[in-house]
């Protein structure tokens, strides 16, 4: 079977929304990989590859693909990811794409790509077992009309730093947005109800995520260092962690990051 002739679960997800363009589609451009990533989580191994929404067809795959998963090929169409991907965590990913889905139609077409949206799930690696993925997809085309037709994505292995899914679908605003959207699916982490972030408190975790010192962020956000030592020093007490191992853990495990 032809690469583009491959059907995968997602297909009748996407097919669902207007706004993902239907008819097959070359695509010869390539998207700034140096900014997304700099735009989404790299805390572990990680790879990335471009996805044409048209077709369902990959390109531009990170060397880390075929060494944290064991292949000798890269993957030509999104079907061989999904491939690797657990079984049971299949329609939890459905359901995931589409509250994405729904809350990109609810935000409307001229800001997708200011938008991430991120799960996690479980994928096959090269030890020939399961383990945890953080995945972050970043829309980086669209047509004349403002269909989509192109993405980023990124999966990076968190299992190093936990084993639980939260369960949990983010969707966050890059570039001139700051939307920050959590989505239960279903079985919510017991702990992220009791945790309540302020909107400067997520944009500082989201940079310590990313790796930025204390000085740096101040900086980034135009505040003093002394004021982001007290912004992570209340984050700390209201997930109850004592470093920024444990707060790492906990903002995958209850879905903030």
């Amino acid at each position: 079977m032809d690469h583009s002739e491959k059907k995968h679960p997602l297909v009748e997800v996407w097919n669902s929304y207007s706004g993902i363009r239907k008819e097959k589609k070359h695509i010869a451009h390539i998207p700034p990989i140096e900014r997304i990533i700099g735009e989404m989580f790299a805390i572990g191994e990680f790879y990335y590859y471009v996805i044409n929404l048209t077709n369902s067809t990959l390109s531009h795959h990170h060397p880390n693909l075929l060494k944290l998963h064991g292949l000798t090929e890269y993957p030509q169409n999104l079907k061989e990811i999904i491939d690797l991907t657990h079984p049971d965590d299949i329609p939890f990913i459905m359901k995931a794409e589409e509250k994405v889905i729904q809350k990109m139609m609810e935000l409307g077409k001229e800001n997708h790509l200011y938008l991430k949206s991120s799960y996690c799930f479980r994928m096959k690696t090269a030890r020939g077992n399961y383990e945890l993925f953080h995945h972050q997809a970043v829309l980086t085309m669209e047509d004349e009309d403002h269909n989509l037709i192109q993405s980023v994505n990124i999966h990076t292995n968190i299992h190093h730093i936990t084993q639980k899914n939260p369960n949990t679908v983010l969707i966050t605003g890059i570039g001139p947005r700051n939307d920050f959207y959590q989505i239960k699916i279903e079985n919510p982490s017991e702990n992220s109800s009791d945790i309540n972030l302020t909107k400067r408190e997520t944009e500082v975790l989201a940079l310590i995520a990313k790796g930025y010192s204390g000085s740096e962020i101040s900086k980034m956000l135009i505040l003093s260092e002394h004021t982001i030592r007290t912004h992570r020093k209340n984050i700390l007490a209201k997930t109850k962690c004592r470093n920024s191992k444990e707060l790492l853990t906990k903002a995958f495990e209850c879905g903030l990051i």
